[in-house]
């Protein structure tokens, strides 16, 4: 998966996130759907591995770093990107733009993004 879907599949959490937020806001005993988007996701994204049975602790743990570090590394910057464009807007006091908005606008970018390299 490329670095620009990721993007776009984290803020769509994050966006997902902004709404039950409210949802808990508005009905604080009410019952929250989770839409299963980050199991979705690692599901999706995070390899398959095979360790040999005879496999010593220390092997276990070099190969899943190996496997899982590059797409945790992914995950993170993503998860990193969109939270430091949420905190740039909030930073700079900007009252006329939404984490929602941010979240949209960056959503869009990444949407163009795609749409120039077909």
């Amino acid at each position: 998966m490329e670095q620009r879907e990721i993007i776009q599949r984290v803020v769509g959490i994050l966006t997902e996130s902004l709404e039950m937020r409210r949802q808990v806001r508005e009905n604080p005993d009410g019952e929250i759907e989770n839409s299963g988007a980050v199991g979705a996701m690692l599901e999706e994204m995070l390899p398959r591995i095979e360790l040999p049975a005879e496999a010593t602790p220390i092997e276990v743990a070099a190969v899943v770093g190996q496997e899982l570090g590059p797409v945790i590394e992914q995950i993170t910057s993503a998860f990193a990107f969109s939270f430091a464009q949420l905190a740039e807007v909030h930073d700079e006091g900007r009252t006329d733009v939404s984490s929602a908005d941010v979240l949209r606008s960056i959503a869009l970018h990444f949407e163009s993004e795609e749409a120039e390299e077909e």
